[in-house]
């Protein structure tokens, strides 16, 4: 017989964000869209008011009661700031490497024909308002933050220096890290501003009245808003890379293997979409379709549908000020990050499975089957891919390596998986590592 070591024998690693920070943003998220649907504000300004009002509580409890700003790595002293004098040069070198970064960004965005075109018209809308705020504001911050910051000299400084011709000055590791922070940002900011008005707009004209007792719609409607959540804290999480809130990013993934996993799953070189090569939809159609006239299936079938999204929503939330892809910007352990490394896979896959269910088709072609079939067991293998260079990537840090080798000890998947793996042996320990059963004493 085996027994697993309790809990209080091996504590969890601690997480980089609390639990409170998440349920501030849902209840300033909440509290907005009620309002927003007692007076009709369905409009793409009002989501984007909802990003602020999902934000706003999190930062006042990341700085009240969790005191992000004086953690150590923010690499801020806030008592001892140097005087302006000391560094003001430094501060000018680095406003110089920033602004050039942004240009750059803004020369892809004029390229970029898909840019201009659909949903992405908002957001470039959006960034052509903000640029002279965010030129102008990044003075005083950029000269402000360099009085407490520990080594002010960082990427957009050392982007600086060699943009400024000061030859031997410079490390191009701190410019490389700076300008893939900065492609992560930039790539997936203008995506995530692009889709925070259609589910937020869907979700404040929803006359409740009509879904009553349709489990399809219910279930339609719990999982669009479960997926503004989703959006509205992944566009704060892009929006808030910032040190004071300790939510700046540390390391961008420097792994090309990583980059091509993720962005093949978004715009514009999405490969999963109605005319790409992994379009898994081809004479398929939903749960609802197949279910239809079954009242208990549809409602059992829609509660798992539900409960799927809510845990990949939550996978979100746990994120707090933090979510990025592509960046480590501290290692969550808590919430569904207790269960999996990876909960928003397991769930979005899991959920893709089961809602389009590409093993039935409607045209009644075994081709059309096998193929749907392979091509969706093909997008769950490029998200096993991108955790894997997820991992490699946060592997780097310590702190990561001591969840992972908990997790193995302790959390269910993770567990689970172990032990099918060493049971075909697939599996053994790490050196070092501890196993995650013990014989009963």
């Amino acid at each position: 017989m085996f027994g697993h070591k309790s809990r209080s024998d091996d504590p969890r690693p601690r997480s980089a964000v609390s639990h409170g920070v998440g349920v501030a943003g849902l209840i300033g998220l909440a509290c907005w869209v009620l309002i927003a649907r007692q007076y009709g504000m369905d409009g793409p300004y009002s989501a984007l008011a909802a990003c602020f009002a999902c934000a706003l509580p999190m930062v006042i409890w990341s700085l009240l009661m969790d005191k992000v700003h004086l953690r150590p790595s923010t690499g801020i002293d806030w008592k001892n700031p140097k005087p302006l004098k000391e560094t003001f040069d430094t501060s000018l070198v680095k406003l110089a490497g920033l602004w050039a970064t942004w240009g750059l960004i803004a020369t892809i965005y004029s390229v970029g024909r898909w840019y201009w075109t659909g949903q992405y018209q908002f957001s470039m809308e959006m960034m052509e308002a903000a640029a002279p705020w965010l030129f102008l504001l990044s003075i005083p911050y950029v000269l402000f933050m360099d009085r407490f910051a520990i080594d002010p000299r960082d990427g957009a400084w050392h982007f600086g220096q060699l943009l400024t011709g000061r030859k031997g000055e410079f490390e191009r590791e701190q410019i490389y890290h700076h300008l893939r922070a900065w492609a992560v940002k930039g790539f997936f900011l203008a995506f995530m501003l692009s889709i925070v008005p259609g589910g937020f707009g869907e979700l404040v004209r929803l006359d409740l009245a009509e879904i009553s007792g349709n489990p399809v719609a219910i279930a339609g409607w719990l999982i669009t808003a479960m997926f503004v959540v989703d959006v509205q804290f992944a566009t704060v999480g892009y929006l808030l890379t910032m040190k004071p809130l300790d939510a700046h990013i540390r390391t961008a993934n420097p792994y090309l293997a990583g980059w091509v996993a993720a962005l093949m799953c978004y715009p514009p070189f999405i490969l999963m979409g109605d005319n790409g090569p992994l379009n898994y939809h081809v004479n398929t159609a939903d749960w609802a379709y197949w279910f239809d006239g079954r009242s208990t299936i549809l409602w059992i079938w829609g509660a798992i549908l539900v409960v799927l999204t809510a845990v990949y929503a939550w996978a979100t939330v746990a994120f707090g000020l933090r979510f990025s892809n592509l960046t480590h910007r501290g290692i969550l352990t808590h919430g569904p990050y207790s269960w999996t490394k990876h909960p928003a896979y397991v769930a979005k896959n899991a959920y893709w499975w089961l809602a389009s269910m590409p093993f039935l088709v409607t045209s009644g072609s075994i081709a059309d089957l096998v193929r749907n079939t392979a091509l969706m067991a093909v997008v769950s293998g490029v998200y096993y891919w991108r955790a894997k260079t997820e991992e490699k990537h946060l592997l780097s840090d310590p702190a990561y390596k001591d969840y992972a080798e908990w997790m193995d000890r302790n959390a269910p998947v993770p567990r689970l998986l172990n032990r099918v793996k060493r049971r075909i042996g697939w599996w053994t320990p790490a050196p070092g590592r501890k196993p995650d059963i013990q014989p009963a004493e």
